[in-house]
Parts: C-alpha cells; structure tokens; sequence
C-alpha cells in the first residue's frame, strides 16, 4: 500500500533516459578515433611528400573523368576522341596509371583500416542519419547519390577536389586552394546546420 506522501514513479521516463544516455555513450565511443588528429595530419603529409617527391601532388576527382573518358573509348572511340575535355584528362585511353591505381587504393585501404581497428561495418544507415530522416536505406542511398553527385561536380567545376585543392593546393600556397578551402568550409557547415539543427539546439 502506498504511504501518504509518496509519489509514483514514472519509470517509462527513466527508462527511456537512461536508454538515450547508453545510446549517445555508445555513439561516442563509436565516433571517437583510434589514432589523434595530429598523427592523421602527419600521416597525409607523409603521404604528400612521397607522392611528390615520386610522381607528382595527389589528385582524387581527376581520376573519375579518366574513367569515363577511358570507358567511353572502349565503347565509342570516335564520340569520345571528339571530346578536348576527355583526350586531354585520358592520354592514351588508358586505366594503367599511378593516379588511378593511387583513388583504388582509397577504399582497400579505408576496409582494411575498418577491419585492423573492428569497425567494419556494412550497415546502410548510421544513427545519426536515422534519428533525423528514417531508417529507409533507400532514402539514404538515393540522397547519398545525390550529394556525391554534387560534390563530384563542384570539384570539377572548381578544378580539384579536397585533396587537390586543400592537401596538395595550399602545400604549394596556391590562392584557388585558400579559397576553395575556404568555401568548403563555410559550405560543410551551413549543410550540416540545415540538415541536423536539433543537434545545435541541444548545447
């Protein structure tokens, strides 16, 4: 029998609680990198240094037009020779490059990078996505299409990407790169105010 004074408990609202603290911990520790930020910053510059030192800066969003350009001349030699923009960025019609071998090696890398640290994963849609927009992978494939679609083109309209404008770019103080790093900056963060305000109203 409850005593005079008491107050019932609301143990759903507790539950809850305490459910969302071991999800945003276990997000946390999901989020939190193995290796700090100045080791990864020396880590590319490593990189930087042997790329140049060997071949030349890197580039990444190059090697998409070399692809089609290379495709292209596979099906239609003569539609894609009549192209300056594909002869130019695909000398000889061909894939056999440091610079295509280079962007291949991203993703092995990034698995076996996944794999070494466990956090491999194959899951479609992460929670941050899900708590603001659903738990559809269809959603978020198309979505994911359409802003790599935009950034691919934002990088060739810019005549390079983050790692040609903001690595190899301002490691040769190249003013475009200043401001194009500048603009994807300034960009990145509006989006992701726009996309996930909730997360701004919380602190």
């Amino acid at each position: 029998m409850r005593r005079m004074g008491d107050e019932p408990r609301n143990t759903s609202i507790i539950g809850t609680a305490v459910d969302t603290t071991g999800q945003d911990e276990a997000r946390r520790a999901e989020a939190e990198p193995r290796i700090p930020w100045w080791a990864g910053g020396a880590l590319i510059g490593l990189v930087l240094t042997v790329a140049t030192g060997l071949v030349q800066p890197i580039g990444v969003s190059t090697q998409y037009v070399v692809l089609d350009g290379a495709v292209l001349h596979w099906i239609l030699p003569e539609l894609a020779a009549r192209s300056p923009y594909l002869s130019s960025s695909t000398p000889g019609w061909t894939l056999a490059t440091y610079e295509f071998f280079f962007v291949l090696g991203i993703p092995l890398g990034a698995v076996v990078s996944a794999s070494a640290t466990r956090r491999f994963s194959t899951r479609l849609v992460p929670p941050l996505w899900s708590d603001r927009f659903g738990t559809s992978p269809r959603r978020r494939l198309w979505w994911s299409f359409l802003g790599g679609f935009l950034l691919l083109f934002g990088a060739r309209f810019g005549g390079g990407c983050t790692s040609g404008h903001m690595i190899s770019g301002i490691s040769q103080l190249a003013l475009s790169s200043f401001l194009f790093s500048a603009t994807v900056f300034v960009g990145g963060i509006l989006t992701a105010r726009w996309l996930y305000p909730e997360r701004r109203t919380r602190r």
